[in-house]
């Protein structure tokens, strides 16, 4: 069984797994289907990052709030899910966006999820088969939703114990968003007040596969250091990554802000930090 990552070699060596593409584009939602339809994994199912992976938004609960999770269950049964499947999660390269629906797997208490390596781009560079065709499925799954496997804490309790250091905050943004610098997405640069910056894309080696569990362990010791970790972003997708890597390295107890930034920055009621941290 497989719980964190995956490598493309021993993806293919699997029986009958369920392989997920969800490759997508903030700049471009549409592109993340065009791909799947131009070419993805020989049957590999379609999840979308916006109406698939991410519930309604309210315009005060972020950009990616969580997906109803009765839906979500029911599509993966339509995908043939069951209990006992062990589950492959993919996108371009980064895993930025596989890393969220690992996460929300597992927040259906499914454990036998992984993020496929490198994702598609390592596929192609072991000649992976590739298809075009949209898979369809041959019967409904049994899987059944279980209690989550995850931690999640919401707006309130951060802002609650902002400044009484029960809490350590890490951010995953890149860091001159986190410094408000430059804002590109949201309408308020900076960041939550006494968060640290520890953007996602230092999990990875220059190929955009994980770092080596032991390198992970190393980057993320200090932090954990502390009891309560709080895992936040722009609006919860890339806190995922982080949590990922936490959990190769064997920390699992980092807990995710789901609504992120985005949803912090929707109440001006709210204290913005600036500059690095």
């Amino acid at each position: 069984m497989f719980k964190t990552i995956i490598s493309s070699e021993q993806l293919k060596t699997l029986t009958n797994p369920l392989i997920i593409d969800v490759r997508h584009d903030l700049s471009n939602p549409d592109a993340g289907r065009a791909a799947y339809m131009s070419g993805h994994i020989s049957g590999a199912y379609f999840l979308h990052l916006d109406h698939d992976l991410s519930g309604n938004k309210t315009g005060a609960n972020g950009r990616h709030p969580l997906p109803d999770l009765d839906t979500l269950a029911q599509t993966l049964r339509k995908f043939g899910l069951n209990n006992d499947m062990q589950v492959v999660v993919y996108d371009a390269d980064n895993s930025m966006m596989a890393a969220r629906a690992w996460w929300l797997l597992r927040h259906l208490g499914h454990a036998s999820v992984a993020v496929l390596d490198g994702g598609f781009a390592a596929w192609q560079r072991v000649d992976g088969d590739i298809s075009d065709a949209i898979t369809t499925p041959n019967h409904a799954g049994q899987f059944t939703q279980k209690p989550s496997l995850n931690k999640t804490v919401a707006v309130d309790e951060v802002a609650q114990h902002l400044n009484d250091n029960t809490q350590r905050i890490i951010d995953a943004r890149a860091p001159n968003r986190f410094s408000g610098a430059v804002e590109p997405i949201d309408p308020v640069g900076g960041h939550i007040p006494h968060a640290l910056n520890c953007f996602f894309m230092h999990n990875l080696n220059a190929d955009l596969t994980f770092k080596s569990v032991a390198e992970l362990k190393q980057q993320w010791h200090a932090v954990f250091e502390h009891p309560n970790v709080i895992n936040q972003c722009g609006s919860g997708v890339t806190a995922c990554h982080n949590i990922l890597a936490q959990h190769m390295a064997g920390f699992e107890n980092g807990a995710l802000y789901v609504g992120s930034w985005s949803e912090w920055c929707a109440d001006v009621n709210r204290p913005v930090a600036k500059g690095e941290f």
